[in-house]
């Protein structure tokens, strides 16, 4: 039944068949090699991870738009959190919150965080500066100015921004099942312990097929980009 439901609401937000369909038979070999539970607990976490990586990162990102000294401060952080390697984020979260999906999700968060604060920064940046005195002019407030015409004027780039948080919480997500977080991650771990190379082939590739359908599913179409 849900993939039924997977595979009509991504016929409603991309009106194609195709990708329904596409949908449809993926999440059947997922439910079909055995990995269907793992699979919505990793794209439980993912959705966990996006939501919180948005609503810090696009406020964030606003702030430091308008506030050029703020962005300085923070762009030393973001390259640092940016650079450092995946692994070295679970050493923390592990010692403070021990095994389980908690400490993957919090270091899916700080390793993904960064990317909407830059997109967001770089989408309002980039308005034209024409759209900005054409809403003064016509005596705009400056919340007005921001939800009336920076936001939409940088929606596309903040649209980019959630596509890749959605893809670096699952490379992280999987990762994290080192720590216990579970997921399909886990018997990519389990496979590795084991040798066993047809299982790691089938759980790499479910992982794969979650990351095609979270990209075409949530990438923004021609049309909204050009709008």
């Amino acid at each position: 039944l849900l993939i039924v439901i997977f595979a009509a609401l991504t016929y409603v937000f991309k009106k194609s068949w195709r990708m329904a369909l596409f949908v449809f038979l993926a999440l059947l070999f997922i439910l079909n090699q055995g990995y269907w539970d793992r699979t919505l607990e990793t794209i439980s976490l993912i959705v966990y991870a996006t939501l919180a990586c948005m609503a810090i990162g696009v406020p964030i990102g606003i702030a430091a738009a308008h506030r050029p000294a703020l962005y300085r401060v923070l762009c030393p952080e973001l390259d640092m959190m940016q650079t450092l390697p995946t692994f070295v984020y679970l050493i923390p979260t592990l010692v403070l919150f021990g095994l389980g999906s908690v400490p993957g999700l919090i270091s899916a968060i700080v390793f993904v965080v960064p990317t909407p604060i830059r997109l967001t920064y770089i989408g309002i940046s980039n308005v034209p500066r024409p759209l900005i005195e054409a809403g003064q002019a016509f005596g705009a407030s400056p919340t007005e100015l921001l939800w009336k015409v920076e936001i939409p004027a940088a929606l596309p780039t903040i649209l980019a921004g959630l596509t890749q948080v959605i893809m670096l919480s699952l490379s992280m997500v999987v990762i994290a099942a080192l720590v216990g977080a579970g997921g399909l991650g886990e018997p990519v771990v389990e496979a590795m312990e084991t040798v066993q190379i047809g299982k790691g082939f089938t759980s790499g590739l479910a992982i794969v097929i979650v990351a095609v359908i979270l990209d075409r599913v949530f990438r923004p179409s021609q049309e909204s980009t050009s709008a």
